[in-house]
């Protein structure tokens, strides 16, 4: 949930106005709005490119994983994990824009090591496979942009473990 709702929300549930000490977060936010969106931008246009890489990465560093019996083993397995790498890539956009990692927690991590455990997919490759898109998308950005992306990929990161 983004700072602006939570603040409507706590001064809602409250019915007050908004304190000064609210509104400097949320004019803080709205300040940082224009980097988080330039984030995302470079995020979107480079998608493929970053999974791509960080699939390679990840296979070179994992070949089981692609080895007959591995979870990415054929084509068309590849190809799951591939979409499950851009799945996540997409929801650490989402949550860049929030400016709060609400979306990967609830969208993301809620039930996916269960999902993955059922399937018999290793956490530790999912995990891989993040941290393989961290260093790579980082790789395309400012050193001053670095920390905030580097945050949502840790989130994430530590909450498949």
């Amino acid at each position: 949930m983004s700072l602006i709702i939570k603040s409507i929300l706590g001064a809602d549930s409250e019915a007050r106005y908004f304190t000064p000490g609210e509104l400097e977060p949320i004019k803080n936010f709205i300040k940082s709005g224009d980097r988080r969106l330039r984030l995302v931008q470079v995020l979107n246009e480079n998608r493929e490119r970053i999974v791509k890489q960080s699939a390679n990465q990840l296979f070179q560093k994992r070949p089981d994983i692609v080895s007959p019996g591995g979870n990415a083993y054929g084509q068309e397995m590849t190809a799951t994990c591939l979409r499950d790498m851009d799945y996540y890539l997409r929801l650490i956009t989402y949550s860049i824009v929030a400016g709060d990692s609400t979306p990967l927690q609830e969208i993301g991590i809620i039930g996916a090591r269960e999902m993955y455990r059922s399937l018999g997919t290793p956490i530790a490759a999912v995990s891989e496979s993040v941290r393989a898109m961290k260093n790579v998308a980082i790789s395309m950005i400012s050193v001053e942009d670095t920390n905030e992306l580097s945050g949502y990929f840790d989130y994430l990161i530590a909450g498949l473990q």
